[in-house]
């Protein structure tokens, strides 16, 4: 009897610990999120007024060009992670197989991310993305990935990839270290209604399959940069999707549409730095916010809708 009584109280522990372990706890706090576009919004003044004010300024940036932007960063201090493709003497040069490809900026409470390369081209021409986030945790993380560029060192998990931010998830990945390919693939399966991007380059079988897979199921519609994808004419899966007489468009900016966007049902947004490549999920440093958040999501429909009605047909 005594050993009967200890192997069921045994069973209980154990199901009274699995059932708490499977059970995901997601930090909380309150925040704040601001979206600015290229050419709807002065990004480059947004961008100085917020370094202008700043006591700490850090950035991991594929490219900087920007000359009233760099004058104000040398009057700050501030510490700087540049590229090697793009290295000008100032700020730490970043070496490596991939590309580090990150746009984000460290500027005291606030994490600065999207699309936007700090350039004349990418705030004056290009269609770009700026997001401005105020949250403790997502800062965390940001912090612990320049930190490692900035050390050379590789690999380590993200500490916070779920939070919930004023009521709204947010997940923050980076590549190549949390698989970014897999992340957005998983978020794609979860539409039930619409998926909408706006991708600069986009090679990735595994998501252009599945997208292609979903046609007659979703409302899908995509903006690809035309020259980009003419040049990859082999591997883009534009090609693929026209063929599958999808809807799906050139952009008719005659410089850069540079957005790396998803939409799914009108209420999640992807973004960052990520373009939907084998190099961007394998190689090179690049980061990724997947946004649960229907405000947010307005925004990138409004301009998904701008971008949408000025393609090349």
């Amino acid at each position: 009897m005594k050993k009967m009584l200890a192997f069921l109280g045994m069973i209980v522990l154990i199901g009274f610990f699995l059932t708490n372990c499977s059970s995901e706890t997601i930090p909380s706090e309150n925040g704040t999120i601001q979206v600015c576009f290229t050419q709807q919004d002065n990004c480059s003044q947004i961008l100085i007024d917020l370094i202008n004010n700043a006591q700490t300024v850090k950035a991991a940036l594929y490219d900087l060009d920007q000359e009233e932007l760099i004058d104000v960063l040398k009057t700050k201090n501030s510490d700087l992670l540049i590229d090697e493709d793009n290295y000008f003497g100032y700020g730490k040069e970043i070496k490596g197989s991939g590309l580090m490809h990150n746009k984000f900026w460290l500027i005291d409470d606030y994490v600065v991310t999207g699309s936007l390369n700090p350039t004349n081209n990418g705030f004056n021409k290009n269609d770009n993305n700026v997001l401005i986030i105020k949250s403790g945790y997502i800062k965390e993380n940001y912090e612990e990935e320049f930190d490692e560029l900035k050390n050379n060192e590789k690999d380590k998990p993200t500490q916070y990839k779920k939070i919930i931010l004023s009521g709204n998830q947010i997940i923050n990945v980076f590549c190549p270290d949390d698989g970014c390919e897999n992340k957005v693939l998983s978020v794609l399966k979860t539409a039930k209604k619409s998926i909408y991007f706006m991708t600069f380059s986009f090679t990735s079988d595994p998501i252009g399959d599945y997208l292609i897979s979903k046609k007659d199921e979703l409302d899908i519609k995509g903006i690809f940069e035309e020259r980009q994808a003419k040049s990859q004419k082999k591997y883009t899966e534009y090609y693929k999707m026209i063929e599958q007489e999808m809807k799906v468009r050139f952009d008719g900016n005659k410089n850069n549409m540079h957005h790396k966007v998803f939409i799914i049902d009108n209420k999640t947004v992807i973004t960052g730095s990520y373009n939907p490549t084998a190099s961007g999920n394998k190689r090179n440093d690049e980061n990724i916010l997947i946004i649960n958040d229907k405000n947010i999501a307005k925004e990138f429909l409004q301009e998904f809708e701008r971008v949408w009605n000025k393609t090349n047909q």
